[in-house]
């Protein structure tokens, strides 16, 4: 994925560094993983935004090369990755607002394994997107709701506004999480609000265990290749194209084509059998998320049918 400085830079020439988001000169300095941004490397920052110039120069040249029902209302821009404002099917429009990105993207540094954040505060804010990718608004959180990397790898922040304010002021909906487990072969778009960018193919499938460096994710989706995420779309809303649900999380990929290590995860059979796919990236279902929140967005380990990772 990436390239030596001098190459990045000629290509960026080529490409037109007019593509570049703002968004890529502010960047924390947590570690990398996944497909968070490498924030310890110079030639990572540059060598995505030659992709990005590079992929939006084949969208004009080939217009049909996207699915264009997908769009970018509701999605958010983090300092180093990113997110989504999401709402459950029983969420009712005055209850606080909540974002989603992935638990490797939380201010706090990346949770050990079996470490699970609840109720934490943070003022973390978010850059609000329009359909067309533009910024519209600045959010800002009241805590951090949920974050873990055990199982999956997923945080959830409350806003200090609701989903009514945040309609009425912007004219934006948040992205209604789906309740029902994914099914292989749906068309899906990974839409990235740090790049501002979006990616569309299938569910290839599902990992029954995804091991990364000395995290382990469960039933994890895996994308088919035309999906090649890279550093700062971590953390994106995995969108059904039929239903304009959320159905998963982006948050991995094999790059190198190592085994088992971080930005290398490797698939796990019930056997215990272990499958690299180099070039094949991958998300974290959210259909198991709804059940653990109640009334007013409220977070409940113990509800029925929770069954996230509690601390």
């Amino acid at each position: 994925m990436r390239k030596p400085l001098g190459a990045a830079l000629l290509a960026l020439a080529i490409a037109g560094a007019g593509a570049a988001p703002a968004a890529a000169a502010d960047v924390d300095t947590a570690q990398s993983f996944g497909k968070g941004v490498d924030t310890n490397s110079v030639t990572s920052v540059v060598q995505d935004t030659v992709n990005s110039a590079t992929e939006s120069l084949g969208q004009v040249l080939n217009p049909n090369a996207k699915a264009k029902a997908v769009n970018f209302a509701g999605t958010v821009s983090l300092s180093n990755c990113s997110g989504s404002v999401v709402r459950f099917p029983a969420s009712e429009d005055n209850d606080p607002a909540l974002v989603m990105s992935n638990g490797h993207c939380l201010e706090t540094g990346m949770p050990g394994p079996g470490e699970v954040v609840v109720d934490r505060a943070s003022s973390r804010t978010f850059g609000l997107l329009n359909a067309s990718g533009n910024k519209v608004a600045t959010l800002r959180a009241s805590k951090i709701a949920y974050g873990t990397m055990t199982d999956t790898d997923v945080s959830i922040y409350q806003l200090t506004t609701t989903y009514a304010q945040i309609k009425s002021s912007y004219g934006i909906n948040a992205l209604t999480m789906a309740d029902s487990h994914p099914t292989a072969g749906t068309a899906i778009t990974v839409a990235s609000g740090y790049w501002k960018r979006l990616y569309s193919c299938n569910i290839d499938g599902f990992a029954y265990r995804l091991k990364e460096g000395d995290w382990t994710f469960k039933d994890s989706v895996r994308y088919t290749s035309a999906c090649n995420t890279i550093g700062g779309t971590s953390g994106s809303p995995v969108i059904d194209q039929a239903t304009n649900k959320v159905v998963a999380v982006n948050n991995t990929g094999n790059e190198d084509g190592q085994r088992c290590t971080v930005n290398n995860p490797c698939e796990v059979d019930e056997s215990g059998n272990v499958t690299v796919r180099q070039g094949i990236n991958y998300a974290q279902e959210t259909y198991q998320i709804p059940a653990c929140f109640g009334v007013d967005n409220k977070l409940d380990l113990n509800a029925s049918g929770c069954v996230l990772p509690k601390p």
